[in-house]
């Protein structure tokens, strides 16, 4: 660490001197860094972190979104995208519709990101065929598909166990599961914003099933509703004991929480500082999750691009078409092209690395 005397009037020396040895912060550390009253100073530890994983490089990748429905059984409270059967602007995508927009993506994707509401109707068969079909029409794309409450619904429905269909949809195509549905872990703020959806503890045990089959997963947080600092550092430390257990997380992917069409009434909207400073120590507390993703779609592009420097890494992709997000309220773009994001990335001073769904750099990119 450059200069030690930054952070010691702080209180943050002993955390500097760990950041700087790679060692593990405690929980009690993670609350120092949330009560600091200079987040500069935060995000200053997180970027040395970052720099020493990762240097400059920040990654970027040709993907697509597809969500396949929007109709679900769960009724969250803080959903904005979801529809009851039979309810007005509900959709399901036919296999051929979803084959076809992945086909009419600008570029050819390299990752299909995948997900959408737990529809009370369809079956287990409708996805084996959807990603046999995908996989047919791009056969270099990796499909991340459904995430670990959409694996649970299926396994409810068929009568099977999650590693069952973790399996079957592995035969079928399926290579990584993205890290949606975590939300935040706290038993009791989980039970006001979605009583309905996974446990804590069976998202991490399907992420686990999912990481002993060979199958990458990412993890996310969604912050800034009802939950506590506390709640989020016990998110955080969960996150990485799973990640000691079966270490197969890639990414962890922070969410700021969309108020504007939630029927959650927020007290205390989060602040763009506070969006950093979570961000920022995430990637201090996550020592053993490779990379940190500034997900523009609920950032915002200038937010994500300073999120760089509070320990991101990475700024996820093309995306094209998102849904889920944007009925929350976000006012971010659809998509964003290859020139844009190697521009947002070297009008930082920083290099852009195009990679696949694994972080592996894409070859003559």
């Amino acid at each position: 660490m450059n200069d030690l005397k930054r952070f010691e009037p702080l209180g943050l020396g002993h955390i500097a001197r760990k950041v700087q040895a790679g060692e593990r912060l405690s929980l009690e550390e993670g609350r120092a860094l949330f009560a600091c009253p200079d987040p500069t100073a935060v995000g200053a530890l997180a970027h040395q972190r970052r720099l020493a994983l990762h240097g400059a490089h920040t990654f970027y990748v040709v993907n697509r979104h597809i969500n396949y429905t929007n109709v679900c059984v769960n009724g969250c409270a803080f959903c904005a995208y979801q529809r009851a059967k039979g309810e007005s602007g509900g959709f399901e995508l036919s296999i051929a519709e979803a084959v076809e927009r992945l086909k009419s993506a600008p570029l050819p994707p390299r990752e299909v990101h995948m997900v959408g509401g737990c529809h009370p109707d369809l079956r287990l068969s409708f996805f084996v065929e959807l990603l046999k079909s995908m996989q047919q029409a791009l056969p270099e794309a990796t499909l991340k598909c459904f995430t670990a409450v959409e694996i649970a619904h299926f396994a409810r429905l068929e009568g099977l166990s999650t590693a069952a269909v973790l399996a079957t949809l592995k035969a079928a195509g399926l290579a990584m599961l993205p890290g949606g549905g975590a939300e935040i872990f706290a038993p009791e703020v989980r039970r006001r914003i979605c009583p309905k959806k996974s446990t804590a503890e069976e998202w991490l045990r399907i992420h686990g099933e999912a990481h002993a089959l060979g199958l990458a997963t990412n993890c996310t947080m969604l912050f800034g509703h009802l939950e506590s600092i506390e709640d989020r550092l016990d998110h955080l430390d969960r996150l990485r004991r799973q990640q000691d257990m079966t270490g197969g997380f890639t990414c962890f992917i922070p969410l700021p929480f969309q108020t504007e069409n939630s029927a959650i009434k927020v007290t205390r909207p989060l602040t763009g500082i506070d969006e950093l400073r979570t961000i920022a120590i995430s990637r201090l507390m996550l020592d053993n999750i490779p990379h940190v993703k500034a997900y523009w779609v609920m950032l915002t592009v200038k937010q994500a691009q300073a999120a760089l420097f509070f320990g991101a890494d990475d700024l996820d992709g093309t995306v094209v078409e998102e849904k889920i997000g944007h009925m929350a309220g976000a006012s971010s773009e659809q998509g964003q092209t290859k020139a844009q994001l190697e521009a947002m990335i070297r009008g930082l001073g920083l290099t852009p690395v195009e990679r696949d769904a694994r972080f592996n750099p894409v070859q003559g990119a």
